[in-house]
């Protein structure tokens, strides 16, 4: 019994799981609209400003996915994305006492919505952070990427413990 109950999780657990994930979601979409609207605010699009050594703040569209891929996919970027939020919600809801699931969960899919409001919206998304060498980005885009790197690590620990 206590093998089933940990895998469904306890009656407290599952909203406790969700709460979680939920917060964690608002804050990445709160941080990712919030910075986008200022920069939009102070930087006309195409324009550049030194903000810290090697880090250059810019103000470009980008209709493709993270850091310029897929770059004018429209429909088929939507779908994937949509498709994607989808797999990972139900995953999430069918596996919500796995432990720290709900932090990837609440970044990739915070993300994934800062980024798909701007692309409902203004047709792209608007990128502003500049690396040397690298595509220009936004909070939306470091949450994906940091929630994949997070899921991995919370499925492969899923995997070593067996479960």
């Amino acid at each position: 019994m206590a093998a089933e109950e940990q895998a469904s999780g306890s009656p407290r657990e599952r909203p406790r799981a969700f709460l979680r994930a939920g917060a964690v979601l608002a804050v990445v979409l709160a941080a990712d609209q919030l910075t986008k609207h200022t920069l939009a605010a102070g930087i006309a699009p195409g324009e550049e400003k030194k903000f810290l050594p090697g880090i250059t703040l810019v103000h470009v569209r980008n209709t493709g996915v993270a850091f310029s891929l897929f770059s004018g996919g429209g429909t088929l970027v939507l779908l994937f994305t949509l498709l994607a939020l989808a797999l990972l919600s139900a995953y999430f809801a069918l596996r919500p006492a796995c432990p720290l699931l709900w932090l990837p969960t609440g970044m990739l899919i915070g993300g994934a919505i800062g980024n798909l409001i701007d692309r409902l919206a203004h047709g792209a998304v608007t990128d502003f952070i500049k690396l040397p060498l690298w595509p220009a980005f936004n909070v939306a885009d470091m949450s994906i990427t940091f929630g994949v790197l997070a899921l991995l690590y919370v499925l492969e620990g899923r995997r070593s413990d067996g479960h």
